[in-house]
């Protein structure tokens, strides 16, 4: 008899899943084979579409009902999970098998509190007794390394951290100790710092549990910093696995080098910046403070979210903003826009001192200052054309109709999607696309500053190449001045021309990428930096491979 213990946690095998038809393929997953060990992190990498996160589904019986396997076969301990009934589903999710999703806050129910729903998976598969139950949730929230535990099983959602968050949804599948565990895309929105602790504990858990892990993501960093293994998916077919270090040093498929050569470089010298172009945006002074609202249980409180804080951006030039969550970032932003009235200090786009004393004025300001939105769904109405979207800021400034759907027009060209674009919805476009339409849309007014708040954090790799390529183009050919907020220092280093640090609302550290990142000053930028995931990786050069392989 064989060793269990030596057997696969998972075992997939040729396993099809087809899409609805009438699509542009005819599955989401073509004939998929792949194997998990026990203390084993199988990494699944791919872009949106890829079929990795349908992978991830099926394994948990979690398939919309309009994806049908057709065949093959998905094994946990000893049985194929897809001749099973939703009752035999059930039994071993959340017990034999757990999974931890992207967005905490929607996988966490808001009206109970954290300890409630950890001890709810406790009395759905044990006959547990309430202080045991009380004991193993406090034992569990000491375990994935939150503080007072105490104070955290009687918080809700909402009184919690990103990635505090993150934390009680890894409680919640560790709970009883399951041998699979899947995570899908569980990082992505994390800040840097954060992203390593939770990406530190997932180490800690392949050592101290003896379970397999199926990790989804696509950031290589991430990859070259846990797996042990990788699969490389490209439109539902594995193109590509083998051991953690082949496939990130010499990948052999074109997608994966295309995949990893889209990958952001770690910042090498970029050399002096031309300091000689005039001043587009002067901050001086600015902060901010705000009063929380007094509770029953807490007392009012004072915040300050931005301390005084002094700046310059050039004309033509991009400044980075980089940072922690609730570092400070968005509401000194909200202060540059005017959607916030700071308490003190000033904000000077070239020679022209924002108001915000009257409506008039800052209407009249935001012509010159736009922003591009973490997410383009989100920000674009999903009832109106993409036509209607574009026209409507010059409209509103007094522009002719006419004129201004010739002006989208032009910019489709510019964001590179073609003129029939106009007369189409959001919903008919990719996270990509629908980030160049929010580049046009903030473009449309001609401003002489662009915001980017996060704007490619979300995106894939490969497409987040082609979007940050497409900013730096516009920027070089319209002489427009970027501020780029980002939590990804790579990225960070790699658009822009001077990079300003924040933490708990104070600029700790403003110079250019090439100071900031190679001689920080502040030790919470050495920080930042000692916390980005896949060091001692760097992505391969695919021209050099390419060559040789030319050779051999």
């Amino acid at each position: 008899m064989a060793d269990p213990v030596s057997e696969p946690v998972l075992s997939i095998r040729n396993l099809t899943i087809d899409l609805p038809r009438g699509g542009d393929r005819p599955h989401a997953v073509s004939n998929l084979s792949l194997d998990i060990a026990a203390k084993e992190i199988l990494c699944i990498v791919g872009e949106s579409g890829s079929g990795k996160s349908i992978t991830s589904f099926a394994a948990m019986g979690l398939l919309p009902k309009v994806l049908k396997p057709s065949g093959g076969e998905i094994l946990f301990e000893g049985r194929d999970m897809l001749k099973l009934s939703e009752a035999e589903h059930a039994k071993l999710r959340g017990n034999r098998m757990g999974m931890i999703f992207q967005e905490p806050m929607s996988a966490l129910n808001p009206c109970y509190t954290v300890g409630d729903q950890i001890e709810e998976v406790f009395k759905a598969h044990t006959p547990m007794p309430a202080a045991e139950r009380r004991a193993r949730t406090l034992a569990l929230l000491k375990e994935v390394r939150l503080p007072d535990p105490e104070r955290l099983y009687h918080a809700y959602p909402h009184q919690l951290s990103g990635g505090q968050r993150q934390r009680i949804v890894i409680a919640i599948a560790l709970a009883m100790e399951p041998r699979l565990l899947i995570a899908d895309e569980p990082t992505t929105a994390l800040d840097v710092t954060t992203q390593a602790q939770i990406l530190d504990m997932f180490k800690a858990l392949k050592e101290s549990r003896n379970a397999g892990i199926l990790f989804v993501t696509h950031d290589f960093d991430v990859v070259a910093e846990l797996a042990d293994r990788v699969v490389v998916m490209q439109k539902g077919i594995v193109v590509e696995q083998g051991a953690a270090e082949q496939v990130l040093n010499n990948p052999v498929h074109p997608y994966t080098r295309m995949l990893i050569d889209a990958v952001p470089k770690r910042q090498g010298a970029k050399g002096p910046v031309d300091m000689s172009a005039p001043v587009a945006l002067r901050v001086a002074g600015i902060e901010k403070t705000f009063t929380t609202a007094r509770t029953l249980f807490k007392p009012a409180r004072k915040v300050q979210a931005v301390k005084p804080t002094d700046f310059t951006v050039l004309e033509g030039k991009t400044l980075g903003i980089v940072g922690e969550s609730g570092s400070g970032k968005t509401t000194l932003v909200r202060c540059l826009m005017g959607l916030v009235e700071p308490d003190e200090g000033t904000v000077w786009i070239g020679n022209a001192r924002l108001d915000t004393t009257t409506a008039a004025g800052r209407r009249n300001f935001r012509k010159h200052i736009q922003i591009v939105f973490q997410d383009p769904y989100g920000s674009l109405n999903p009832r109106r054309t993409i036509g209607d979207l574009l026209v409507e800021g010059p409209v509103n400034f007094g522009v002719p109709r006419a004129k201004a759907m010739q002006k989208a027009c032009e910019l489709m060209k510019i964001v590179r999607l073609e003129e029939d674009a106009l007369d189409r919805y959001p919903a008919q476009f990719s996270g990509g696309q629908r980030q160049r339409i929010s580049i046009a849309r903030a473009l449309m007014v001609e401003p002489k500053i662009l915001i980017a708040d996060e704007a490619v954090s979300a995106l894939d790799v490969s497409v987040q190449k082609d979007v940050l390529k497409l900013l730096d183009d516009i920027r070089k050919s319209v002489g427009l001045t970027v501020i780029f907020i980002t939590h990804d220092l790579r990225v960070a280093a790699e658009i822009s021309d001077h990079i300003l640090v924040m933490s708990k609302g104070e600029v700790v550290e403003y110079g250019t990428v090439d100071d900031v990142f190679g001689a920080p000053k502040h030790a919470y930028t050495r920080q930042l930096l000692a916390a980005m995931p896949g060091r001692g990786w760097e992505a391969p050069d695919m021209a050099a491979l390419a060559a040789a392989d030319a050779k051999g």
